[in-house]
């Protein structure tokens, strides 16, 4: 079917499947690749990951600070010269699903 030939109603309902997908509690978080780095440096990896079968975010950053092993979400430098996240969890729920996803692969390795 050609875009020209998309009704309303089939473009309403590919819609609300999105909005079902994006609303489930649990996010299939799926770790594509991990790179780790052997240094005393705080950065300990780099990470790509895949959500729901649907979204790649890739340069994840697994990093050592004062209190342990965090994640922390690609980032853009502005021209102001300041970083900001080019990705951001809207919800600390999903923070936490892609910590833990993260992480738990890290460990492992």
């Amino acid at each position: 079917m050609a875009v020209s030939e998309l009704t309303q109603s089939d473009v309403d309902k590919v819609a609300n499947e999105r909005m079902i997908i994006m609303e489930t509690k649990t996010l299939e978080i799926q770790v594509q690749r991990m790179y780790r780095f052997e240094s005393d440096r705080p950065l300990k990896a780099f990470a790509d990951i895949i959500i729901n079968d649907a979204l790649l975010i890739k340069g994840i950053k697994v990093l050592e600070g004062k209190n342990g092993l965090f994640v922390s979400m690609p980032q853009e430098q502005a021209k102001d010269k300041k970083w900001y996240d080019s990705v951001r969890c809207l919800t600390q729920d999903a923070r936490e699903q892609v910590t833990e996803a993260v992480l738990s692969v890290y460990k492992e390795g």
